[in-house]
């Protein structure tokens, strides 16, 4: 990959490591600490919560905020850093211990005053969300993108093409997940529940003219890993089996990737005049295999701004 959209870890940093060359790697655009209610999909429900809170403050990866006051506070830290984006979780998730994806967490108010402070910056808020209470209370806020979107209705989805939001599916995190058997118990009685719903609701925003764009929810490092970076092309796939054409889903993983940024947004994702030449070259016809893409060693040439950073095989 040439850029990469990170919601939420260690990307902030990172970036800056490639940006100053010390690093050969994509374009980061990350947004720091994942945002979340104390209870809510980014808490660490095992843990004591003073730990959590400090692990927050002093600049880990989930940042607990609560009330308007905490949640402006929580977005000044993360532009501090320089974050492209902001992520907040708007409902309950599969992978957090105690609370239910269909629930919302974050208040509308608390939302409002998160998008609002991003937007000052030129940010804009990519909200995890599953349940449609959090979907919809996320939406009038005026968040970018739904991450996720498992309980999308045709009310969700009219909701979503009026304020030009974009869906990010990460089919794949849902699907790596249900493959694995080291999923915790609580998580695998989650994903009985949502597992099939959430590739239906991929279905349904498709046909009703919702814009995709492609993402994963990939986290980890090491290949022997559920949900490892390395299997990020497995989305497009998946995106084909929720009813995609090979063409619509390479350009949610191309053209549409950049919208999900707003004022942030590279120019790249296009062959076009004024643009970055980020170009791939693969061994094969995507649009007859779109497998093809799901296979790194298939992706045999890679350019960045017209850097040559991966050279086709010898033949």
């Amino acid at each position: 990959m040439t850029s990469v959209r990170e919601v939420g870890g260690l990307g902030v940093y990172l970036a800056r490591a490639v940006e100053e060359g010390t690093l050969d790697g994509p374009t980061i655009y990350g947004a720091g600490a994942i945002l979340s209610t104390t209870g809510g999909h980014g808490d660490l429900h095992s843990l004591p919560l003073s730990w959590v809170a400090e692990f927050g403050q002093r600049d880990g990866d989930l940042r607990l905020c609560d009330g308007v006051d905490s949640c402006i506070q929580a977005v000044r830290e993360q532009l501090r850093h320089n974050a492209k984006l902001i992520k907040v979780c708007a409902s309950g998730g599969v992978l957090s211990e105690l609370d239910d994806p269909i629930h919302q967490q974050f208040t509308l108010a608390e939302l409002r005053a998160v998008v609002e402070v991003a937007a000052m910056a030129d940010r804009v808020v990519a909200a995890h969300c599953h349940g449609k209470p959090g979907i919809m209370a996320a939406l009038e806020a005026g968040v970018r993108t739904i991450e996720h979107g498992t309980y999308l209705d045709e009310e969700a989805c009219a909701a979503m093409r009026e304020t030009g939001a974009i869906l990010v599916p990460t089919r794949t995190i849902m699907q790596e997940l249900l493959d694995s058997p080291a999923v915790p118990a609580y998580a695998v009685r989650k994903l009985a529940v949502i597992g099939d719903r959430h590739a239906r609701a991929v279905a349904l925003a498709h046909q009703q003219g919702v814009t995709i764009a492609m993402g994963t929810d990939i986290a980890l490092s090491g290949a022997e890993l559920v949900d490892s970076w390395g299997r990020n092309g497995r989305e497009l796939p998946l995106l084909v089996d929720a009813g995609l054409t090979p063409l619509e889903a390479i350009q949610a993983a191309t053209f549409n990737g950049p919208l999900t940024l707003g004022r942030q947004a590279p120019r790249s994702g296009r062959l076009a005049d004024g643009y970055d030449a980020d170009l791939i070259i693969v061994d094969g016809d995507p649009l007859a295999d779109i497998t093809i893409l799901a296979d790194p060693a298939r992706i045999v040439g890679v350019w960045k701004a017209g850097r040559q950073v991966k050279s086709p095989r010898p033949t």
